[in-house]
């Protein structure tokens, strides 16, 4: 990468942004190198050009420059990085350099970080499922490959702990296809960051991830670059070397949060509680690049977990992430108050992808049918539920009492599966089933009579 023509008439530093002057043949998207009195550097972006005066973000922050102690040149190549198959258990940062105090794996290879569009004739449908060892995911809301799946969760409710065991516990129906997961924690404090490599290291999980890491400590900018960096790491891995590639990004709020920060320093115009016009196409630059490509055997599918504000799901946020994606994981406190983990609210959540990986061939033929007589069950248990608040439940019809059990026997022993213990696809299907013979066989009207004589025993 070549960088010319150094310039000092640095004339304005706040936050992540410089201005310097008098520079020629600079153009927005220019990569800038900061130089530093002691010849070390920080990377940098071209953000605005007028006249003779260039915008530079700067990835590090200027927190600890002085505009008369540096130097700044320009190259015209887009920010790349050095991306390898071999960082399995390694822990990175938002530039791809190893954070574990290990040697960097030099590969030769070198990729932009805001990747490239896939052509939508290009795309193809996303099918067959990833199995998370969550019942209430892969029962109710089947991940499926290629999808874009995020996790609505609000502050205190325990995402994290779910984000871990997605990443550990995740499979594939094929035990001999490449399968890897790549997670990324956003903002994340540092005893939090070591917690989380501890436990994928005592369960011996560490061989099936790469973990990025930004700290709450680290620059704001860094946290725009690194689901961007960990994305670049999982197109080559899935379209190069054909790999299953499963992304966990927590937390977007911290992501939005960052873009906030550095819209505000940039003087730009807020939109909608402070955030920048901008942030559904951003967004979308990080969400899209989730998919299968025609003729290529790998995939990338995406779990976004975001904490919503005030538990409004109506928040710039989670709103325009639904837009982005293909259905929503909610998380109840109601349930998380009464000690269900994890807390998912089965009724407002959904995998708008989930026909399309489950059933005859898939997982199994009932898989479909048993899905959707569970969430009708429990959707007019809780309509009875109301009913009894007010009448009192001794004065419920026989029926209904009966739609209170088969309530409290699912939140109690199939929404409830506590923490580290993954279940197999068919043992959460079985586990269906034990819930749903509470039930008589009048009222699973949305099950064929095949798959209750075949099922319900």
């Amino acid at each position: 990468m070549k960088y010319v023509d150094l310039y000092k008439n640095i004339t304005y530093m706040k936050g992540p942004i410089l201005i310097v002057q008098n520079v020629k043949n600079v153009h927005i998207g220019y990569l800038a190198k900061v130089i530093l009195p002691d010849g070390s550097y920080k990377r940098g972006q071209v953000l605005q050009v007028d006249e003779d005066k260039a915008v530079i973000q700067v990835f590090e922050g200027t927190g600890d420059l002085n505009t008369k102690d540096i130097g700044i040149n320009f190259s015209a190549e887009p920010f790349k990085v050095e991306i390898s198959e071999n960082y399995r258990g390694r822990i990175l940062d938002a530039f791809g350099n190893p954070k574990d105090g290990l040697k960097k794996e030099r590969s030769g290879i070198f990729r932009d970080v805001n990747g490239t569009s896939i052509n939508p004739y290009y795309r193809e449908y996303p099918h067959d499922f990833i199995e998370t060892g969550i019942s209430s995911l892969d029962g109710l809301s089947t991940l499926i490959r290629g999808q874009k799946l995020p996790i609505f969760s609000g502050s205190g409710l325990p995402h994290y702990e779910m984000a871990i065991e997605i990443a550990k516990n995740a499979r594939l129906k094929k035990e001999n296809e490449n399968f890897i997961v790549i997670f990324v924690a956003m903002g994340i404090k540092n005893d939090d960051a070591f917690k989380f490599y501890r436990s994928f290291e005592s369960d011996n999980k560490l061989d099936k991830v790469i973990l990025f890491f930004n700290l709450a400590d680290d620059p704001p900018m860094e946290r725009l670059i690194i689901p961007r960096t960990a994305l670049t790491y999982a197109e080559y891995l899935a379209f190069d070397k054909d790999y299953q590639v499963l992304v966990i990004l927590s937390d977007m709020t911290n992501y939005c949060e960052a873009l906030r920060e550095i819209s505000s320093a940039r003087s730009e115009v807020p939109s909608r509680k402070g955030y920048p016009g901008y942030l559904y196409s951003d967004l979308a630059s990080i969400y899209e690049r989730a998919g299968r490509i025609k003729n290529k055997k790998g995939s990338i599918s995406q779990i976004p977990i975001l904490t919503m504000p005030s538990d409004d799901i109506t928040h710039p946020i989670p709103d325009l992430t639904g837009y982005i994606t293909e259905g929503q994981i909610v998380l109840s406190r109601d349930l998380n108050t009464k000690g269900i983990y994890p807390p998912v609210d089965i009724l407002p959540s959904l995998s708008r992808l989930m026909k399309d990986g489950i059933g005859k061939g898939y997982t199994r033929e009932d898989h479909p049918h048993l899905a959707a007589q569970i969430a009708a069950a429990y959707s007019y248990a809780k309509k009875v539920k109301v009913i009894a608040s007010v009448i009192g439940e001794e004065e419920l019809s026989e029926v209904d009492q009966t739609y209170m059990r088969f309530s409290k026997e699912l939140e109690n022993k199939f929404m409830d599966q506590g923490m580290n213990k993954p279940l197999r696809m068919e043992e959460t299907l079985e586990l269906m089933w034990s819930t749903l013979k509470i039930l008589p066989k009048s009222e699973l009207t949305k099950l064929s009579k095949e798959e209750i004589e075949k099922y319900y025993g």
